[in-house]
């Protein structure tokens, strides 16, 4: 089993995004802190986006595992993007919430859910990502 989908993306940062099957489209454009307009969407929103839905599902599937109901926690994902003088970096936060939970138990289930997301995955050994229960 296994799920592909694909976008289009014509004039990069300041450009449109849209999927290929047209069920999204997207004003693109630089954040103001980079020196952008910031009227737009960018790449690392799109990404804390996917990256927090993904990981919540992680969260929501090892749940009962760790005795705890997967769906009320809230998980916020930050995506800081870096620039120097030559390149850009990426770097993420993951925030987990789980009101009234155990820490200790919320803190195993955020570090096994770490290890089966497919972005956490995808962005091991290259990505910085900091785990953090709140």
């Amino acid at each position: 089993m296994s799920y592909t989908t694909s976008a289009s993306t014509k004039g990069g940062r300041e450009g449109r995004a849209i999927l290929d099957n047209g069920g999204l489209a997207l004003a693109m454009a630089f954040p103001k802190e980079l020196g952008g307009n910031g009227e737009g969407h960018n790449p690392e929103q799109l990404f804390a986006l996917g990256y927090s839905a993904c990981y919540g599902q992680a969260i929501v599937a090892l749940g009962r595992k760790h005795g705890i109901d997967g769906n009320t926690a809230k998980i916020t994902c930050q995506v800081t993007l870096s620039k120097d003088d030559v390149s850009f970096a990426l770097a993420v936060e993951l925030k987990v919430h789980v009101p009234g939970a155990d820490p200790a138990a919320v803190k195993a289930l955020v570090e096994e859910a770490h290890q089966i997301c497919p972005y956490s995955r995808a962005t091991r050994n290259n990505v910085p990502v900091t785990l953090t229960v709140v």
